[in-house]
């Protein structure tokens, strides 16, 4: 298939599974989420960004499966910890423009790639941050800090909540429901959320854990 076979089923793709997941968008920012696919499919060819490599997936697993947390997050501030190739970082900076998006990771390939994106899609709202997350010293603390398959709970709370601002989210997305995870952490007394994300064209399960460092189990009770 050419690019533009790729971009014409992106696109249907798109108009099939955004409504599905109740979110709207314009219409260029529709473009600018296939434009970032198209981008990602170009480099992942000499830089091995991504392990998705078919196109008829990127759509499901990349862009649909990002947005799904988008009811949950909170601003203006959000952090993507390890970002990877922009992911959900860049697929949620196009669906919010209101919020701005730091994008950390410590692998300078994937961090080259997000800023020359970033930069092509001229996503003003997105900071690109070369960085491991436990020398990380940002400016300012974040309302939301998201996550992708990045560790364990218990790990991505300590080294994010000191980074959150007052009452501030931590949104951690993961495949299956880490019972022993969320067990380890309501046994320190920290309240946790479990919800279900229904991403249209994934069959796999997909979870989103919501954690409020400063919300206690005890105190939610």
């Amino acid at each position: 298939m050419n690019p533009a076979g790729h971009e014409a089923l992106w696109g249907e793709q798109l108009a099939d599974g955004l409504p599905r997941l109740a979110i709207e968008l314009d219409a260029g920012q529709h473009a600018a989420l296939i434009r970032f696919l198209a981008l990602l499919h170009k480099w992942n060819q000499a830089y091995n960004l991504t392990a998705i490599r078919d196109p008829r997936e990127m759509v499901p697993l990349h862009l649909l499966d990002a947005l799904s947390i988008l009811p949950f997050l909170e601003g203006p501030a959000v952090l993507d910890v390890g970002t990877g190739a922009g992911l959900p970082g860049i697929p949620l900076a196009i669906a919010r423009p209101d919020l701005a998006l730091t994008l950390l990771d410590a692998n300078g390939k994937k961090t080259r790639f997000v800023q020359q994106a970033a930069w092509e899609l001229g996503l003003e709202n997105v900071t690109v941050v070369q960085a491991r997350l436990e020398g990380y010293r940002p400016q300012a603390a974040f309302q939301t800090i998201t996550s992708r398959a990045f560790t364990a709970l218990p790990r991505i709370l300590a080294l994010c909540a000191p980074h959150l601002a007052p009452g501030g989210l931590i949104l951690a997305m993961k495949g299956g429901i880490p019972a022993a995870e969320i067990e380890q952490l309501e046994a320190a007394g920290v309240a946790t959320r479990c919800e279900p994300l229904r991403v249209p064209g994934v069959d796999a399960q997909r979870h989103a854990l919501l954690l409020r460092p400063e919300v206690t189990s005890a105190k939610r009770r």
